[in-house]
């Protein structure tokens, strides 16, 4: 198993995830030790992200499994945005996608999805309804006096941006999501800021960040050839 994942990932690939997975595992073991939901979590969803960077359906798998774990994690700060959009809105939306990608595989392989370029439509409609849900998430948000209730509200946004091209199999969703990373980022930072613990979490955004900024380049890559062998 674990040379058929090797050859698999490219070399730059796999270099990339395991740095990842040594980054978390130092911010866990140096800072933390106690909060093994977020190490598990941290080091799911780094893994998800590399299938995604390669359009594997399982790496939606994966992140489905990560948003359920992560929306805890926030719930246990009072980031009730953040469990929300993971258990209600990234969770579910990851099922979509994953039965999206496996309904279109490139060339039947199931292991690659074929990439789809949306139109004018698709950014319309989701304009229409990034703006829809930010403003009742706001309310609700308020409502529940959550945490850093402006950057939590932007978390929502970016998310549902990052869910709704994913789900339409657009190269782009891996940008949305590397914009929803850097919030996050700043959310944990003040997290981190009041509890150590948090650091984990912290880091493990960070390399989502420079994971998904790969995937977006990836898909680029993944598109054009797709394109070429029409």
């Amino acid at each position: 198993m674990l040379k058929r994942f090797a050859n698999y990932f490219s070399k730059g690939e796999l270099i990339l995830w395991g740095a990842s997975v040594v980054l978390i595992s130092v911010s866990f073991f140096g800072f933390d030790r106690s909060n093994s939901l977020a190490f598990i979590a941290s080091l799911i969803g780094a893994t998800s992200l590399i299938f995604n960077a390669k359009g594997n359906p399982f790496g939606q798998f994966l992140m489905i499994i990560f948003g359920l774990i992560y929306g805890y994690i926030s719930y246990s700060f009072t980031y009730y945005s953040e469990m929300i959009t993971y258990v209600g809105m990234t969770a579910p939306m990851a099922l979509l996608a994953l039965i999206s990608w496996l309904r279109h595989p490139y060339k039947n392989n199931r292991s690659e999805v074929a990439v789809n370029r949306i139109g004018k439509k698709d950014v319309i409609i989701m304009l229409a309804l990034s703006i829809a849900v930010t403003l009742i998430f706001y309310y609700v948000l308020a409502y529940f006096n959550t945490a850093n209730l402006i950057p939590s509200t932007l978390s929502v946004t970016t998310s549902f941006v990052a869910v709704y091209l994913t789900f339409r199999r657009s190269p782009y969703f891996a940008l949305a999501y590397a914009a929803n990373d850097i919030v996050l980022i700043a959310l944990w930072i003040m997290a981190t800021a009041k509890d150590i613990s948090y650091l984990s979490v912290l880091i493990c955004f960070v390399v989502f960040l420079a994971n998904d900024l790969y995937g977006f380049f990836s898909w680029l890559k993944m598109e054009k050839r797709q394109l070429e062998n029409e």
